[in-house]
């Protein structure tokens, strides 16, 4: 079976496809592009006519390299933006009518389901519990689990486009802004260091998108030789909390001169990397690793 995976997330849609047979694997294309399907509307519950643009799109260039391909099954799947928006159903619809694709809406439960599946066929997460995050541009997800099983799970709406356009709007950001920030994580919060308490997870495991990034420019920070195809990557917490500093005191321009950065990330990484803050100064981690595997590897293991 070659099957051609999408995740339309709520800044970026990535295509991931892939070869399955008798029960293995093999990944033999991957590609990304920044559609911004939440901007400007992802706080009102709403994708503006812009953002259904971009979306059909991305999505006829991906239908095109599926076809070249020759992918026997296609699956897409719609993430915070889409799930939220009133006017789901339409975009749903304009997509299927123009590109043949047909995405399904998945709820941020499935959502965290997916990217488990997907962190745990990336690292070997042993015995002990990790807290795994997924910060993507409309919700998050938050994970507690071992390589055997997930012990807690939830998925908020408090992704990094809805961060960057409630609190993000002087550039550098300011400390006031930051503060901002702290004072809705602590509310918003609450049932994840609830959580941190009862299952006393020692590592945190970020999964893709951000963290993708901070591991980029740690590596060329540290002179490591990253390899594009694998499945963790190296960041410390020493190493973020350097690069979050660096962060803090820049805007865009500046941003997109740190070497490792891309384009697609530097508006949302401010507010992303305070989150990150955020929570490693309220609990105590050993350790911080990077899944480069979250949810379309995840719907593949499934398969």
């Amino acid at each position: 079976m070659r099957v051609a995976i999408i995740d339309m997330g709520t800044n970026t849609f990535h295509l991931m496809i892939a070869d399955k047979v008798n029960g293995t694997q093999k990944i033999i294309h991957r590609e990304r592009q920044a559609v911004k399907l939440g901007m400007a509307g992802i706080n009102e519950g709403f994708i503006t006519p812009e953002a259904i643009e971009r979306a059909v799109f991305c999505l006829a260039n991906f239908r095109s390299t599926i076809d070249a391909f020759q992918a026997t099954a296609t699956m897409a799947f719609g993430t915070s933006a889409l799930r939220n928006a009133h006017n789901a159903e339409d975009v749903i619809e304009r997509i299927r009518r123009e590109t043949g694709i047909v995405p399904i809406t998945i709820s941020g439960d499935v959502e965290a389901d997916y990217i488990y599946r997907g962190v745990q066929g990336a690292l070997h997460l042993g015995k002990i519990n990790s807290l795994i995050v997924d910060i993507g541009g409309g919700s998050v997800e938050f994970i507690i689990g071992n390589q055997q099983r997930v012990v807690w799970k939830q998925s908020l709406e408090i992704g990094a486009q809805r961060l960057l356009e409630k609190f993000h709007r002087q550039d550098p950001i300011s400390l006031e802004e930051v503060a901002d920030l702290d004072r809705f994580f602590s509310q918003a919060l609450v049932p994840v260091f609830d959580a941190l308490q009862q299952h006393t997870p020692a590592v945190l495991v970020g999964s893709s998108g951000t963290f993708d990034t901070l591991s980029d420019i740690f590596c060329i920070k540290m002179g490591l030789t990253k390899d594009p195809d694998a499945a963790e990557t190296p960041l410390t917490l020493a190493g973020f909390l350097d690069i979050y500093h660096e962060l803090m005191q820049k805007n865009r321009a500046a941003r997109l001169q740190i070497p490792g950065m891309i384009e697609m990330r530097v508006d949302m990484i401010v507010v992303a990397c305070c989150l990150i803050r955020h929570i490693i100064e309220q609990y105590a981690f050993q350790d911080i690793r990077v899944s480069s595997y979250a949810l379309k590897e995840g719907v593949l293991a499934t398969l």
